[in-house]
């Protein structure tokens, strides 16, 4: 069958952005972020996609997913994701390698727009004009009056009407952090995340505690491997807290056995994970058909375009690193207003376009 706009180039670079402050959650701690940024050329349009990763993970689509793509038809999107899926089945398909084939997978359904002269938001299918967002950050090295301004920024500045913090890391500061940070933000809501650091039974205590503050999300109150666990919460946690997970669902099984199990209230994709746009829709249909809200787990530009399209789609997380990070390197990123951001209908594909010289500098 002769290709429509068969693809002559696939390329890759990673990009490592410091931390604007020392940042840490319940698990974890880290001073730099590393973007992962794949173009592909076909049809004389370039279609750009990105995943936040390791900077190996650049090499694998170089060597793995680009020998798949070339001269294949850019327009096959689902006959391309499914021959990359068998293209990293020996080296593992989750982790890396689904983050190198999410980078892909958004190249491809930006070029796609782009030669079709649409804004991917268009091609998806609009159900929606705009998408709220809360802001995500509060990290658990920052002191009382960092934690205090940034979450009231973006309640006072962008309008979220909710905001999220990361605990943990001390479980006996946190009462005293959320109290701080629940005078910042006055009625928006406030919502807590743990990144998998507690026990059960740690964590169901933590949720008592953390409704006693106005708490309305619990994320990850365990790890989210434990699906029992999570369960456990959602069943016995104060009512006014939702339990919610799934920013590490690789593919569409991770979700499934996540739903099945009952685990959450709310599910979390992130499409710099699970495959990239094909993969969300595939999450974003399995909520819909047992009608579970879904949220997009950071990543807030690139997100947009899909998240005007999915069903139950209730918010994006305007996670303080990533927005920063888009903002700096990629003309086009959203601004918020009102607690949403908006795509630009004006501009082809997702409307972002790489900084290259101010990206050069971060170039790994």
């Amino acid at each position: 069958m002769l290709a429509l706009a068969p693809i002559e180039r696939v390329a890759a670079r990673a990009y490592t952005v410091p931390t604007d402050a020392p940042e840490a959650d319940g698990t974890f701690a880290w001073n730099a972020t590393t973007l992962v940024v794949a173009e592909i050329a076909g049809g004389g349009r370039v279609g750009l996609g990105y995943s936040y990763s390791a900077a190996l993970v650049a090499g694998l689509i170089r060597d793995l997913l680009a020998p798949v793509l070339a001269g294949a038809d850019a327009l096959d999107i689902p006959r391309l994701w499914a021959a990359m899926v068998q293209a990293v089945r020996n080296v593992g398909s989750r982790g890396l390698a689904a983050s190198a084939l999410a980078a892909v997978d958004v190249a491809l359904w930006d070029l796609k727009a782009r030669l079709l002269d649409l804004p991917l938001a268009r091609l998806f299918g609009l159900a929606r004009d705009a998408v709220p967002i809360y802001g995500s950050g509060g990290f658990t090295s920052y002191a009382d009056a960092r934690l205090a301004e940034q979450l009231a920024g973006w309640v006072q500045e962008d309008g979220c009407r909710a905001v999220k913090m990361k605990i943990g890391s001390d479980p006996a500061a946190d009462p005293h952090r959320m109290a701080v940070a629940k005078e910042a933000i006055g009625d928006a809501a406030l919502m807590v995340d743990a990144n998998g650091a507690f026990t059960r039974k740690e964590a169901l205590r933590f949720a008592h505690v953390a409704a006693e503050h106005g708490a309305v999300w619990f994320e990850e109150p365990v790890t989210s491997d434990d699906l029992d666990g999570l369960r456990l919460l959602r069943d016995r946690a104060p009512a006014e807290i939702e339990i919610a997970a799934g920013e590490y669902g690789w593919d569409p099984f991770c979700f499934d056995r996540m739903l099945a199990a009952g685990a959450v209230d709310v599910l979390q994709a992130d499409a710099t994970r699970c495959g990239g746009y094909t993969g969300f829709l595939k999450a974003a249909a399995l909520a819909d058909a047992r009608a579970m809200p879904l949220s997009a787990h950071t990543a807030p530009a690139l997100h947009l375009p899909v998240c005007c399209a999915a069903p139950r789609l209730r918010n994006i997380e305007w996670f303080h690193d990533h927005a920063r990070i888009e903002r700096m390197l990629f003309d086009g990123a959203p601004v918020p207003a009102g607690g949403a951001i908006r795509p630009d209908l004006a501009r082809p594909g997702h409307g972002l376009a790489l900084k290259r010289a101010d990206a050069e500098r971060y170039a790994v």
